[in-house]
């Protein structure tokens, strides 16, 4: 496997572990209401910590998103939005299917859609087959959702096999019906955070060549050299202000997070400020009988390594070149393995049956050769035939007397 790829998947799979451990600082927060620890995490890793990584890695931040197309920052904006309310319905589709059954089509929908739906907006549909890396990808894709299925079957096996006592307990609101709608709403909307960070290429070319550049889909007839960028899809006229300082490459993701973090704080927000009234909770905050310091902090520490987890994601992009959208794929399944060995290390699966073991462990087997073909798919991307055909279909020249980066 190539080192690009192989680099690639690795960064994802620690996206995944970042988000399968991010609650574990809640575990210490005493005394507090979900929504008051839960306002701390949203604060912090929807609001604070994109901005220090933006304002810390993308000097010309501002620029850039004043001098954005208004529809890309909306739709940027919306699809956060999106994800805000897939994730505040996640609860719930829990509570109505449980553990086992919620998660497979929970994450299975949003795995899928997160993964393909962003090419087909971009009218990249060919990109998606027809090829040996792009037909692997698919495979991979393929292989991802049915692992994540099996983990959540194991888990369904899990609940039937509790005792009569606990299984009434987490059962006592199954409503299969229910669950099924609030499934599919959750799943597809909590996939919006991949719409929205896949969304932003606009801002990621403005960031990396200037604010004021000029984005175009095609060049046209006779007007003057442009450079394409091949990870935006887009042919750029850089324009930078004289004392525009650029983001390197590396970071440009960092507006497109500001912005798409942004919607799912007005979600979170509004929510727990909708609870913090209903239930009286204000007082949390300041209440002097609480470990106020440890709260804030454990609820800052989940939000921080909540918003890691998407750093991740886009650092891990460019490594996989055009197969950047499988880094969805891999990340979520990564989420999934991660959660469940978790669980085996904490005992969760102790004395259930063998056949409960086996699903588990078949899923979790596909979950890492899904991570494989994933990191095989760039890798077969990378090969001398494919290399030259990029570099014909993809001119890198900028305008006449800059020079060229390639």
């Amino acid at each position: 496997m190539a080192a690009g790829p192989a680099l690639g998947v690795m960064i994802f799979t620690l996206g995944g572990l970042a988000g399968a451990i991010f609650y574990l600082p809640f575990k210490k927060v005493k005394n507090w209401a979900w929504e008051s620890y839960w306002m701390v995490y949203a604060v912090v890793g929807l609001v604070v910590v994109p901005w220090i990584l933006a304002l810390g890695t993308s000097p010309n931040v501002l620029a850039v998103l004043a001098h954005s197309p208004t529809r890309v920052l909306g739709y940027c904006f919306l699809c956060g939005a999106m994800w805000g309310l897939g994730g505040l319905t996640w609860g719930l589709m829990i509570r109505y299917l449980g553990v086992g059954l919620g998660l497979a089509i929970g994450c299975g929908l949003c795995s899928a859609a997160g993964t393909l739906v962003p090419p087909i907006l971009r009218g990249q549909v060919h990109t998606l087959y027809g090829n040996l890396a792009a037909n692997v990808a698919l495979v991979a894709v393929g292989i991802s959702i049915l692992g994540i299925i099996l983990v959540g079957m194991a888990g369904m096996s899990k609940e039937r096999e509790l005792p009569e006592a606990e299984k009434k307990k987490s059962v006592a609101e199954y409503d299969f019906k229910k669950g099924i709608l609030v499934a599919v709403f959750s799943g597809l909307m909590s996939s919006g955070m991949n719409f929205g960070l896949q969304g932003g290429a606009v801002l990621e070319a403005k960031a990396q060549y200037g604010s004021a550049s000029q984005i175009v889909d095609k060049p046209a007839d006779g007007a003057v050299t442009l450079h394409y960028d091949p990870d935006a899809k887009v042919y750029v006229l850089p324009s930078a202000a004289p004392s525009e300082i650029t983001t390197s490459k590396a970071w440009r993701f960092a507006p497109v997070l500001v912005v798409v973090l942004a919607g799912g704080f007005l979600i979170n927000f509004f929510w727990c400020l909708f609870l913090n009234a209903k239930n009286k909770t204000f007082p949390d905050y300041v209440r002097s009988k609480t470990p106020l310091l440890a709260n804030l902090v454990f609820g800052g520490l989940a939000g921080a390594l909540w918003c890691s987890q998407l750093i991740f994601l886009k650092i891990g992009e460019p490594k996989m070149g055009d197969r950047a959208y499988l880094g969805w794929a891999v990340f979520m399944a990564s989420q999934i393995l991660f959660s469940a060995l978790l669980g085996i290390v904490l005992r969760e699966w102790k004395g259930t049956s063998a056949r409960t073991r086996m699903l588990l462990t078949v899923g979790l087997l596909l979950l890492l050769g899904s991570s494989v073909a994933a990191g095989y798919s760039g890798y077969a991307r990378q090969t001398p035939a494919t290399k030259e055909v990029a570099r014909s279909a993809n001119p890198c020249t900028l305008p006449p007397g800059t020079g060229s980066p390639c």
